[in-house]
C-alpha cells in the first residue's frame, strides 16, 4: 500500500517536473515575461520561482525514488537470486553426465521422445576443416506447375 502511494506521488512529482522544466527558456533565462523593474513575475522573478520550483521538484523526485528502492528492497527480503535458487546444492559433476539408458526389460513409454539439439561445431578453414572448404549444394527447386492446356 505504501509502495503505490509513493510511486502515485512519484508520478505526480515528474509530471510537475517536466511541465516546470518545459516552462523555462532553453537560454537558461527562465520564462521572460513581465513588465516592469520589480514586481513578482519580471523575468528574474519568473526565473527564481521556476529555478526553485525545479530544484524543490528535482530533490523530491531523488528522495521518493530511493524511499521506493529502499522500501521495495525490504520488501522483497534480504536473499539474493542464488540463495533462492539453490545454486550451490548444485552437483557440478552431474551436470555433463550422459542421459541414463533405460534397462533391457523395461516397456518404452508412450512419451515422445525428448528434443536434442546437434552439438556446436566451428567450421573454419583457417582451423584447417577441410569440410569448411567444401561447396555447399544448394537445395533441388520443385519445378513451377503448368497450367492445363485449353
Amino acid at each position: 500500500m505504501l509502495l503505490t502511494i509513493l510511486l502515485v506521488i512519484e508520478i505526480l512529482v515528474s509530471l510537475g517536473l517536466v511541465g516546470v522544466v518545459l516552462l523555462q527558456r532553453s537560454e537558461g533565462g527562465a520564462l521572460g515575461m513581465g513588465g516592469g523593474n520589480s514586481g513578482f513575475m519580471t523575468a528574474r522573478g519568473a526565473g527564481d520561482l521556476l529555478t526553485r520550483t525545479t530544484w524543490i521538484l528535482g530533490t523530491a523526485f531523488f528522495v521518493i525514488a530511493l524511499a521506493l528502492t529502499i522500501l521495495a528492497g525490504r520488501e522483497r527480503g534480504a536473499s539474493s537470486v542464488v540463495d533462492r535458487l539453490k545454486v550451490n546444492a548444485i552437483d557440478p559433476n552431474s551436470l555433463n553426465q550422459p542421459p541414463q539408458q533405460a534397462p533391457a526389460g523395461a516397456q518404452p513409454s508412450d512419451a515422445p521422445a525428448p528434443i536434442t539439439a546437434p552439438a556446436p561445431a566451428i567450421r573454419s578453414p583457417l582451423l584447417g576443416d577441410p569440410a569448411a572448404l567444401a561447396p555447399t549444394a544448394p537445395a533441388p527447386v520443385a519445378p513451377a506447375p503448368t497450367a492445363p492446356a485449353q
